[in-house]
This record gives C-alpha cells, sequence and structure tokens, in this order.
C-alpha cells in the first residue's frame, strides 16, 4: 500500500533486515554495533544484504563508535567506506562528522557528500551534539546532504517534538529532516502531528529487547509502526 510517509528502520544483521522489509519498512539503515550508535558494516554484510533485500538500503560509514571527531587517517576510512558502500550497490550513506569547536565540519562533509554522489547522504545524529541546532542545520544543508536524522538533540525524539516541528519548517524543502530515536507504533502519530515531518526513522530497541535475537518480534513492531503511519494517511 502507498503512502506519503517513508518509513526507515535501522538494523545491524541481514535476518534483520529482512525482518524490517517484510514488516513494511521503505528503507533500511544497515550498520553494525547499534549500542554504540552505529558503525561502518563489513564488505561482507553489504554484500548479503544487497542479495537478500529488495528495498533501498542506506549504509552507515563511520570507522568507530564515540565522538565524531575524526583523525585523517580515519577520515581516509570513511573515503574508502562510501566506495565500497557503491560497490555493494548501497542506495545511500549515513554519516556525521564535527569540528573541534564541536560544529558541524561543513568543508569535509561536503567533501564526503560530493564523493558518495550519485548516492544521497543522509547527515546522522551527530548533528545532536551540537548547541544550536538552527544554525547547525543551515551548515547541514550547506553540505548538500539530502536528509537529516535527528532526535532534536535529546536522547529520543519524543522528548523534542516542537523543536523537531521547527526544524522541518525551517529546512523546507532545502533538506529532509527526518526524526528518530525512541519511535514506535504507540507515539509515531503523535510525531506525526507535532513535527509535521513526512519521514521517520525507528530502530524498535525501546520495545524489542534485543532485536537481534527475537526477530518475530521485531517484524511484529516494524508491521504495527507501519499500519499506525498508514492509518493515518
Amino acid at each position: 500500500m502507498q503512502t506519503r510517509y517513508v518509513l526507515e528502520i535501522s538494523v545491524e544483521s541481514v535476518e534483520a533486515a529482512m525482518a524490517a522489509e517484510r514488516g513494511g519498512a521503505q528503507r533500511i539503515e544497515f550498520c553494525s554495533n547499534a549500542r554504540e550508535g552505529g558503525t561502518t558494516p563489513s564488505d561482507e554484510l553489504l554484500s548479503a544484504a544487497r542479495a537478500r533485500v529488495t528495498r533501498p538500503i542506506l549504509s552507515m560509514v563511520r570507522p568507530r563508535g564515540g565522538n565524531f571527531l575524526y583523525t585523517d587517517a580515519e577520515f581516509v576510512a570513511i573515503q574508502r567506506a562510501i566506495e565500497a558502500a557503491k560497490k555493494f550497490r548501497m542506495d545511500g550513506i549515513v554519516l556525521g562528522l564535527l569540528g573541534a569547536n564541536g560544529h558541524i565540519d561543513v568543508e569535509r562533509s561536503a567533501q564526503l557528500v560530493e564523493q558518495a554522489r550519485p548516492l544521497p547522504v543522509t547527515y546522522h545524529r551527530a548533528f545532536d551534539e551540537c548547541s544550536d541546532l538552527q544554525e547547525s542545520l543551515e551548515d547541514v544543508i550547506k553540505t548538500g546532504a539530502a536528509r537529516l536524522l535527528t532526535s532534536g538533540g535529546k536522547r529520543t525524539a519524543p522528548e523534542a517534538l516542537e523543536l523537531l516541528g521547527d526544524l522541518v519548517r525551517i529546512a523546507g524543502h532545502r533538506l529532509i529532516v527526518m526524526p528518530g530515536s525512541g519511535l514506535h507504533a504507540g507515539n509515531i502519530l503523535e510525531a506525526v502531528k507535532k513535527t509535521g515531518a513526512r519521514e521517520f526513522h525507528a530502530g524498535l530497541s525501546s520495545v524489542v529487547r534485543d532485536p537481534l535475537n527475537n526477530l518475530g518480534a521485531f517484524e511484529r513492531e516494524v508491521r504495527k509502526l507501519r499500519a499506525a503511519l498508514t492509518s493515518n494517511d
């Protein structure tokens, strides 16, 4: 069923990606080490995911957990990961870099966005580490990224729905602002109403303990979330 809302589901295994697809996710964010905020998946995982999932897959490109200030060597690793994502026919890249001042690293991020073309780039929740989110929104737009994944500077998106709505309105048609973190079938309609967003991101760890080992429950929660969004069309 077609809907005006896009549901992106974050996973860290091929099996979870397949479950998310069966549950109705329209897009998959693929990463490793989700508990660390997500890191670059191996070439083997990217290849296996592409072979078994037909929905668009975005590859996380992040060389390690921790902060988002990267050394020159780590920057080279990021560049190599982007090339690997292209090689294994990913449909987009997810990344984020900050400068030593804690602001968006516009110059190096823009360089990566250019390298990733024609794949679109989602700027991830490194954004939420910034002190002035409206100023940082303009910086993300300057990088040329297509999309911004954010929880509005809070631990979860439901804690920042009004601010997320502001970011959606300010960005307008210049950038897709996609709320994510802590969203599930029980709160997604409030998020839709208060933010005006059209794309939403969820990993569902808040409602499914250990999704990697509870794939049936994970798929059911994806399906419930998708049904809730569709009901609002």
